[in-house]
This record gives C-alpha cells, sequence and structure tokens, in this order.
C-alpha cells in the first residue's frame, strides 16, 4: 500500500533518480533477496548518478561547445603532429587546476577545434565552467555591451568561467579597441582561471596582429607564458573524410 505514495513523495521532492530506481526494485523480485542497507545503497547511488547526469547537461548547454567532441573519440592514426601523451596529460585536466592556458594552432581542417571541444567537454565532465566563444564574434558583441552599458557586467561573466574557449584567433588583425578588450579580458583570467586558445596563426605571429606592442606585450605575457602548445600540421581532415567517406572516425564525421 506504501508503493505507490512513496515513490510520488521521492519525486515530490525532486528526487526522480531515486523514485526511478525505487520503482524498478519494486517491480524486480531478485531485490527482495538484498537487506535494506544494499537496496538504500542503490536508491542514493542512482540519485547521485542522475544529479551529476543533470548538472553536466547544464553545463554543456551553458558552454556552447561548437561541436559535441569527446576525448575517447579524437583520432592519432591522422599524421598532423598531435602528441598523443600530451593530449592525454591535458585531458588529465591538472592544467586547469593549476590555472594554465592552451594554445592549439595550425591549418584549417586539422581539427583543431574538435581538439579543444574534446577538452572543453573532458572540463566540463569533472564539474568546471565553460564558455566557446568565436573572437570574430565576441569582439563585436562586447564592443555593443560597451555602448550600452553592459561592459562590465559581461566581463564579469567571462571572468568566472573556469576555462574560456576563444576560437578562430587572429582570422584578421585586431582592432586598437578590440586589442584592449581582449587585455581586460585575459588580465581578469590570469593566474586566476584557464583560457584556451585555436588558431590557424602561429603563436609567434601574433604580436603584429595585436597592434599597439605595449598591448601586445602584456596580452601575450598574460597569455603564452604558462601555456601547453599543441602545433598541428598536415592536410586538411575535409579532404580525408570526403575521400573515405565510408571509414570516417567520430572525429571526421563531426566535421572537425
Amino acid at each position: 500500500m506504501l508503493n505507490h505514495p512513496t515513490q510520488n513523495k521521492l519525486i515530490t521532492m525532486k528526487l526522480c533518480g531515486m523514485a526511478a530506481a525505487y520503482d524498478e526494485q519494486r517491480q524486480n523480485a531478485a531485490c527482495d533477496a538484498m537487506t535494506f542497507e544494499e537496496r538504500l545503497g542503490l536508491l542514493v547511488d542512482r540519485e547521485l548518478t542522475a544529479r551529476n547526469n543533470r548538472q553536466l547537461t547544464m553545463r554543456l548547454k551553458l558552454a556552447k561547445l561548437r561541436q559535441n567532441a569527446l576525448g575517447e573519440d579524437v583520432d592519432f592514426r591522422q599524421s598532423r603532429g598531435l602528441d598523443r601523451a600530451l593530449f592525454q596529460s591535458l585531458l588529465q585536466g591538472e592544467w586547469l587546476r593549476r590555472h594554465d592556458n592552451c594554445l592549439i594552432t595550425g591549418p584549417s581542417g586539422v581539427g583543431k577545434s574538435y581538439l579543444a571541444c574534446a577538452l572543453a567537454h573532458q572540463a566540463c565532465r569533472s564539474g568546471l565552467k565553460v564558455l566557446y566563444a568565436r573572437l570574430p564574434r565576441l569582439l563585436p558583441e562586447l564592443a555593443i555591451a560597451r555602448a550600452d552599458g553592459s561592459f562590465r557586467k559581461r566581463l564579469l561573466g567571462l571572468a568566472r568561467v573556469d576555462l574560456l574557449l576563444l576560437d578562430d584567433w587572429g582570422l584578421a588583425p585586431f582592432a586598437p579597441d578590440q586589442a584592449r578588450d581582449l587585455l581586460e579580458i585575459l588580465d581578469d583570467r590570469y593566474d586566476r582561471k584557464s583560457t584556451l586558445v585555436v588558431s590557424q596563426i602561429p603563436a609567434q605571429a601574433w604580436h603584429p596582429l595585436l597592434g599597439d606592442p605595449t598591448i601586445a606585450d602584456a596580452i601575450l605575457d598574460r597569455l603564452i607564458h604558462n601555456a601547453h602548445r599543441i602545433e598541428l600540421t598536415g592536410e586538411s581532415m575535409r579532404k580525408t573524410r570526403a575521400a573515405h567517406k565510408p571509414n570516417l572516425t567520430k572525429e571526421e564525421a563531426s566535421g572537425a
């Protein structure tokens, strides 16, 4: 008689994972042989798993990652100069705990964004707040925010995320106001949070793109000196995908 009301009460208390597990136990005769502590432990485990999954789903939604990339799906067979040991070390997340940065550079189509999103996805799995942004869109948005008075609020939002992924860095030279805004972002984050930059331009060629040498020095000082680097080479994986469609890896199929 108490089964149905108990399940309703669990749902009312927002213990939905526990309610689902409780319903399964009621329908599974094998559970009758278990002790109270064993059954309770299974209920608690299911609720914890459900909560963790909901939180991960929310973190991924807020992160707005460009690709649904997973570290376990990265293709190390491609000839693109990807150091397997380095990448797998980055997946462990120690660099994020130290508030280091990461730079992923290389020509178009070699999987830079996929690798970055895989690292960002792993950070979300680890309970960190992540945000993906394309610089060609973010910088104009900051200019608008400066004009409408929401600039400081926007900067605070960017400063709070544990990992900020800046994609398409340096597609065009930075305007003076854009370089200053970029310095504001990186200054807020330096030694407090981690920044991951993705660019087709080698890091050693960034200085001229940033305009004013003093501002360029300040930006690169906050970004490069504590950064782990993945420098990719090789041909576009999009060409590989087009030539070998029946045998795509998950990374290639994602449009890396």
